[in-house]
């Protein structure tokens, strides 16, 4: 933490950052967690980036100032999944399957009492007893026609649990990153790392004109919200978006690392030239409801991270704030499980509850184009109500998981008739 933070000083910048929506006592225990989760990532083996004052910190969009600590320059994402997947693997109290996809979940009286995992390689089934089932399944970005997310962030765990009846939480907030790179291909975008911005890189249109001044008090390191939303304007009326990172000093291999090789793929050297930015759908602020330990409204029904929404996020997400909140919130959520005595599975009335049919990929790629124009940084009434009307008379959509949940996207989203934080109506009436 720098000289001049404060656990209340974060808490304000999250706040801030969303719209004041956010669940205040879910903000004060994430942040009053940080200091204590990055000594426990440490602890699982993560070797954070140092400087001549001990950890080095960085800043990014809507932070007062530098907090941010990372691992191999913009590379944490990967140090954390790998350090963690191999204590998970090591764990003695954890028994490490295969990957597989969760297919379906089994109720009991209304009670989880089992699951059905399918092997991807062989297609082969395979039925579980328990009593007790954590989803952790991520976002649903890759319902959207760009985005930074992988194929199987698609909301899959969202749609199940909804189909269990888990009850929904703000649904309409999906935060687009400013920054992907603006490049044609198919799947995820590469995401050029905000990081960049916190180190003084610019947002500059095609005749070099800094595009977020006089736009917000933070310029380029406001909320990612307003600086989407400004990417997007200008690329509306014909134009591109550089990120200009040629004022950047140091090792880039030492200090961006994952941005240096995935522009030298694309022919750019980020020292001498402009990077080609577009925003891209990032994260789900909304999610499954569940309370500060994680429990949804199902008994023995739980969830965490993206795919849960406790609040903390509000209209918005701050940025970093995500992974620090799977830290958090997964570490509560399992020390709970492990002070309660766990059931054991029901044997009353049971029955299997899966996500119904699945678009096929013709459907999804026009239901993502769909999602992309309705749901965007800005937003219109008529243009969702069009949507609406499409998804529920289209053959190939209506009656798809796929469908159904852009559908409950789409409803929470007209239903706030008001801008707020990622959720902003061009439509709307003052």
């Amino acid at each position: 933490m720098a000289f001049d933070d404060s656990a209340a000083e974060h808490a304000r910048d999250t706040i801030t950052a969303g719209a004041n929506h956010n669940d205040h006592e879910a903000v004060q225990y994430l942040v009053g967690s940080a200091g204590l989760a990055v000594r426990w990532l440490q602890a699982q083996g993560i070797d954070f980036d140092h400087d001549a004052n001990g950890l080095q910190l960085g800043r990014e969009g809507g932070h007062g100032c530098s907090r941010i600590v990372h691992a191999g320059g913009d590379a944490s994402g990967h140090a954390l999944l790998t350090a963690l997947a191999r204590a998970a693997q090591q764990a003695r109290h954890i028994t490490w399957r295969a990957p597989a996809s969760l297919d379906a979940i089994q109720l009991c009286d209304g009670r989880v009492s089992g699951v059905a995992l399918v092997d991807p390689a062989t297609g082969v089934s395979q039925e579980l007893e328990c009593a007790e089932l954590v989803l952790a399944t991520g976002g649903c970005g890759a319902l959207f026609a760009a985005t930074t997310n992988p194929a199987t962030a698609d909301g899959n765990g969202l749609a199940l649990a909804l189909a269990c009846g888990a009850r929904l939480r703000d649904a309409e907030f999906v935060q687009f990153h400013p920054t992907a790179l603006d490049v044609e291909q198919d799947g995820a975008l590469p995401l050029i790392t905000e990081a960049l911005r916190g180190a003084g890189a610019r947002l500059v249109d095609d005749e070099g004109r800094a595009v977020m001044d006089t736009r917000h008090p933070m310029g380029d390191l406001a909320p990612r919200d307003h600086v989407a939303r400004r990417v997007w304007e200008c690329r509306q009326v014909g134009g591109r978006v550089w990120l200009d990172t040629t004022s950047l000093k140091g090792d880039w291999e030492q200090r961006f690392p994952t941005v240096f090789a995935l522009c030298a793929r694309h022919g750019i050297d980020p020292r001498r030239q402009r990077i080609p930015v577009t925003p891209a759908a990032h994260f789900h602020m909304g999610g499954i409801s569940v309370d500060l330990d994680g429990y949804t409204s199902v008994p023995g029904l739980y969830a965490v991270g993206e795919v849960a929404c406790n609040g903390v996020h509000g209209a918005n997400r701050l940025a970093s704030n995500s992974l620090l909140e799977g830290v958090v919130f997964g570490r509560r959520l399992g020390g709970r499980l492990a002070d309660i005595r766990l059931h054991a599975p029901s044997r009353g009335q049971q029955h299997w509850v899966d996500r119904g049919r699945t678009a096929d990929s013709q459907a999804l790629g026009e239901l993502r184009q769909l999602a992309w124009s309705a749901l965007g940084p800005v937003r219109h009434g008529s243009r969702m109500i069009e949507a609406e009307g499409h998804i529920a008379t289209d053959d190939q959509l209506h009656g798809t998981w796929q469908g159904k949940l852009m559908a409950r996207f789409l409803r929470a989203a007209l239903q706030r008739r008001k801008s707020l934080g990622a959720h902003f109506r061009a439509d709307e009436r003052k």
